[in-house]
């Protein structure tokens, strides 16, 4: 005897009312509409409050944690192109938050560091950063937005492979 099919879930509808039943199946779908929520909490709580876009705010806090980090592996954890970077890095020192340095045990490799206003507006928006995703993850219980960030982090991993 075959098993019965399993029942198809619930069409989801949108915000809009639009049924998505067809593309509620695809990943990159879910990602993209969790993702206007996420940059909406992050406009409204770094980007209009420090000036800073989601790239600049990863850049300066990567630096924070990783001091004197040279502008390669700072490409390759942004996942930006070099020339990229270098633009990037160049609006950041404009700013004053950023400086390139040739590094004190190989004068060919060169340093990006935070300076004294990178660092202090890195902390700042860094601890804004801790809890300005609350409201949005009361949907979820503790142990459900453990797991959602495990499982992003997968996906990520596994892009990057």
């Amino acid at each position: 005897m075959t098993p019965a099919p399993a029942p198809e879930p619930a069409a989801e509808r949108l915000s809009d009312g639009l049924d998505a039943s067809g593309v509620q199946h695809l990943v990159g779908f879910l990602l993209a509409i969790a993702t206007v929520q996420t940059r909406q909490v992050f406009q409204r709580h770094i980007g209009a409050s420090f000036e800073l876009r989601p790239v600049e705010f990863t850049l300066l806090v990567l630096l924070l944690y990783n001091h004197g980090a040279a502008p390669k592996q700072l490409a390759r954890a942004l996942n930006v192109p070099a020339p990229h970077l270098t633009v990037l890095l160049d609006r950041l020192v404009a700013r004053g938050l950023v400086e390139r340095r040739r590094s004190s045990t190989d004068r060919r490799a060169l340093q990006v560091l935070l300076t004294g206003a990178g660092e202090a507006l890195a902390r700042r928006a860094q601890s804004v950063s801790m809890t300005m995703e609350e409201p949005l993850l009361r949907a979820l219980s503790a142990g459900e937005q453990a797991m959602l960030r495990e499982l992003l982090l997968k996906l990520a991993r596994g892009a990057a492979a």
